[in-house]
């Protein structure tokens, strides 16, 4: 009955989101891709316990390329201008062989490696093609800082210091009173959270089933179950809800969808082939820690776009500040740490990283992006992540 009633309200409420964002927005150069609803004729279930995060295999493998059959979100056509990357020259064959040794020992659907702009490889497994597209999972997260980027470039936004609450006035008196946009960023609001991917009773598996609030979106109703468990600024704890609230910071600063905002801010200027798909939750908001879908290529677009520094886009030096180590893992893990919504490595290093084996790594030195996307028989995987990261430090040391 819970699941009949939960449908029912995200149909009206996505319904009410079409009409919010039904069609291009028009700038002064040119209008952006079109923004268009998109439906699944059955949805699938919001239910913890049977989360996408406890699929099968098989399952899942269909479920990553094919999100929109699933869930409803948001279509963004492709760029006006889709920016093409020349061929590189070769990656030599010790390195093809390691590329393709990782691919068939973590299940990566394709891996993509862009050096000075140009294609140095592109190889594609479990079926997937260059035309197809792939779930992000928290790799969204940095398209979602992206453009808290580009909202504080427009003056949407005042600063990473502005009050949470006064964007979103819904969370006063909740644990993120008191709380600063750049706290949200870099995930150190002080409130507990249980990012349990194995968990069904885990915040992350629990949040987006939720019963939708009319009026409210779904990431403020979770949020307001919440508890504090250290003063705001002091500790970093790893939690997807806070990213889909920086989306609603987003989507409320500017008036405009994340996928809205996107086709003007990340589509257009880094120059998609394929176009992009954003999940919405229940009451119709993309979320913004999660599930968009891309081709392995246009992956790979983002990160030369970010590699480049998004001129005009996000502020001077957003992109490098994004990447740095505004939380540090030392000493821990010495040189590792997070920034506003990205992982920052070792040796300058930056990267998008998602659950299930998806990334987009960064090596400014080398002029360097890599791209992957997976289905890892696990969400998680030290071992997995780490190959992955030596693996591009191999392909850097041969740039270089």
């Amino acid at each position: 009955m819970m699941r009949a009633i939960l449908a029912s309200m995200t149909a009206l409420a996505v319904a009410g989101c079409s009409a919010a964002y039904s069609g291009p927005v028009e700038t002064a150069d040119a209008a952006p891709p079109a923004v268009s609803q998109s439906m699944p004729e059955q949805m699938a279930s919001m239910d913890p316990g049977d989360s996408i995060l406890f699929w099968s295999d098989e399952r899942r493998s269909a479920a990553f390329r094919d999100m929109e059959s699933l869930f409803p979100g948001l279509e963004v056509a492709p760029a006006n201008t889709v920016r093409a990357f020349p061929r590189g020259q070769s990656l030599d064959a010790e390195t093809v062989a390691a590329i393709r040794s990782f691919m068939a020992d973590t299940q990566a659907g394709g891996v993509m490696v862009l050096e000075d702009g140009k294609v140095r490889f592109e190889e594609y497994g479990l079926g997937l093609g260059a035309q197809d597209r792939w779930t992000s999972f928290s790799v969204a997260k940095s398209f979602t800082s992206s453009l808290l980027g580009s909202a504080i470039e427009d003056g949407f936004i005042d600063s990473l210091d502005t009050p949470v609450t006064s964007i979103i006035p819904a969370l006063a008196g909740t644990a993120y009173d008191g709380v600063t946009v750049g706290q949200i960023a870099t995930m150190t609001s002080g409130v507990a959270w249980n990012e349990d991917y194995t968990d069904p009773d885990s915040d992350v598996a629990k949040m987006l089933a939720i019963a939708p609030v009319a009026g409210e979106s779904q990431a403020v109703t979770y949020a307001r179950t919440l508890t504090r468990e250290a003063p705001a600024g002091e500790k970093w704890v790893y939690k997807t809800l806070e990213t889909n609230l920086l989306g609603l910071i987003v989507e409320e600063a500017t008036g405009k969808s994340l996928a809205a905002y996107a086709a003007e801010k990340i589509v257009e200027p880094a120059g998609f082939e394929g176009g992009l798909f954003w999940m919405q939750d229940l009451t119709g908001g993309n979320i913004g820690g999660c599930c968009l879908s891309l081709r392995l290529s246009d992956y790979a677009r983002f990160g030369q776009f970010v590699l480049e520094g998004g001129d005009g886009v996000v502020p001077e030096g957003w992109f490098a500040d994004s990447g740095a180590a505004q939380v540090s893992f030392a000493p821990n893990a010495p040189g590792f740490g997070y920034g506003y919504q990205w992982w920052s490595y070792p040796q300058g290093a930056y990267g998008a990283q998602g659950i299930f084996g998806q990334a987009i790594t960064i090596v400014p030195e080398s002029d360097l992006v890599v791209a992957v996307v997976s289905n890892w028989p696990t969400a998680t995987s030290n071992a997995y992540r780490g190959k992955f990261r030596d693996l591009v430090y191999g392909i850097a040391a041969q740039a270089d």
